[in-house]
């Protein structure tokens, strides 16, 4: 036992030196905490706040647009923003986009802390993610997890099919949804956008690059008009060897899982199994690419899919429409 004067003096109150899965979940919540919001629609917000709120979203310009989800702000034009400094303000929504379950509103108030959307950064199984949210009304909370999957598909509400979404292991709760997964930078990676009731541990979130996309859309041009091809489609890599032999320009690519009864695809030469790898000559690296180069296509004009069929390179036409 140690005597009185052998034993260890007091802490002079400084906090302990973190270890560095800790620092980094509190770097990552330093960074993106003060951008993230709630949600409040109808009935009055302290109805809202009552029952849970509506949802959450993360301030993502200086003049005070916010990212959230579409089904958080379904059928209404207007909401209230609780910001973390306490105040409430009131947002209209500036578009919508279904196709993806995400939305953007505009918070009446300038000077707003925002954060950073992650620049076209891939993820990776296995990599730190943080949660930021507000579920069932406890505002600012946070949850840690991983990657633990890329490219799955998930339905919207509408029941339209996602692409690109990314699967994690970050708790997610009722509320959550529009909230930012950050990763240990502080960059907003992706938008919560879902949860599995019976399991724990699967959370979904809408990729940053997918959510950058219908940012610009709808801050430039007021909605997210694109062409649809009315396929079900995952992320592949290719073998080096098919690249090489087929001179292809990535080594990723587009995979047809299946074709929309009465879409376009279902009434063009594509196969199941087929790989996209161009639209009109643009090479095509992953569904966000897709995504983003069928939104400079005016619906109803004709474009040319490269596609790769087992070992074969082939142009297939294609008239792309609007989704219904």
């Amino acid at each position: 036992m140690l005597e009185p004067e052998d034993r260890l003096p007091p802490g002079d109150g400084s906090p302990e030196p973190l270890d560095a899965y800790s620092a980094a979940v509190v770097g990552a919540v330093d960074a993106v905490g003060p951008a993230v919001v709630s949600i409040y629609v109808g009935g009055g917000e302290e109805a809202a706040r009552a029952r849970g709120g509506a949802g959450s979203g993360v301030v993502v310009t200086p003049d005070g647009y916010v990212l959230t989800n579409e089904h958080v702000v379904e059928r209404v034009t207007q909401a209230r923003v609780s910001l973390v400094d306490g105040r409430s303000v009131p947002a209209v929504v500036a578009g919508r986009d279904p196709a993806t379950d995400l939305a953007v509103l505009r918070a009446q108030a300038g000077s707003l802390p925002y954060a950073e959307l992650a620049a076209d950064t891939r993820l990776r199984a296995g990599q730190l993610v943080v949660a930021v949210g507000n579920p069932l009304g406890f505002e600012s909370t946070v949850s840690a997890g991983v990657v633990s999957a890329l490219g799955r598909s998930l339905r919207s509400r509408h029941g339209r099919l996602i692409e690109g979404v990314v699967q994690h292991t970050a708790a997610l709760n009722p509320g959550n949804s529009g909230g930012p997964l950050v990763d240990a930078r502080g960059r907003v990676t992706g938008i919560n956008t879902a949860i599995i009731a019976t399991a724990q541990g699967i959370g979904f979130a809408i990729p940053a690059a997918t959510a950058r996309w219908v940012l610009t859309e709808i801050l430039t041009q007021g909605r997210v008009r694109r062409a649809w091809l009315g396929v079900a489609a995952r992320d592949r890599p290719l073998d080096k060897r098919l690249v090489r032999a087929l001179a292809l320009q990535s080594s990723r690519a587009v995979e047809i899982l299946s074709r929309e009864g009465e879409g376009p695809a279902a009434q063009a030469p594509l196969e199941s199994g087929d790989l996209i790898v161009a639209v009109n000559g643009a090479p095509v690296d992953g569904i966000d690419t897709l995504h983003r180069l069928l939104g400079r296509i005016t619906p109803g004009a004709e474009l040319t899919l490269g596609i790769v069929r087992r070992t074969q390179r082939l142009e297939v036409g294609v008239t792309a429409r609007e989704p219904p």
